[in-house]
């Protein structure tokens, strides 16, 4: 049986599965949450929140994909997944909601993965 050099073993899914569940679980959540600000009483003062929520889950997204794929970029798109997530976070944070909470949570478990996966 022939086997790869070690330089052409690709990484991926399997490498970096937890990563990517965190991603593509805080993408879910950050779409349920920019779906939920809109529902609120003030949705000018969620427009914040929104804008976050959609940038987070793009990336995350993003980031997920790369990951799988095994790109040679993928600990890149982690590091700027990473600062994201903790922006779209500490937005959440501020407001009350529980689905913004639920947001902060999964933002923060999601850069924690990506620092690792990055590192």
């Amino acid at each position: 049986m022939r086997t790869k050099p070690k330089s052409l073993v690709m990484t991926g899914y399997h490498t970096y599965k937890s990563c990517i569940d965190a991603c593509l679980q805080c993408a879910a959540i950050c779409n349920h949450c920019a779906s939920s600000c809109t529902q609120e009483e003030d949705v000018k003062m969620m427009a914040k929140c929104i804008q976050l929520d959609m940038e987070c889950a793009a990336i995350c997204y993003a980031a997920a994909q790369l990951m799988s794929l095994g790109s040679e970029m993928a600990k890149d798109i982690c590091r700027i997944c990473a600062d994201i997530c903790e922006k779209c976070g500490a937005e959440c944070a501020k407001h009350q909601t529980e689905h913004c909470q639920e947001c902060a949570n999964a933002c923060k478990r999601c850069a924690e993965e990506c620092r690792k996966m990055a590192a």
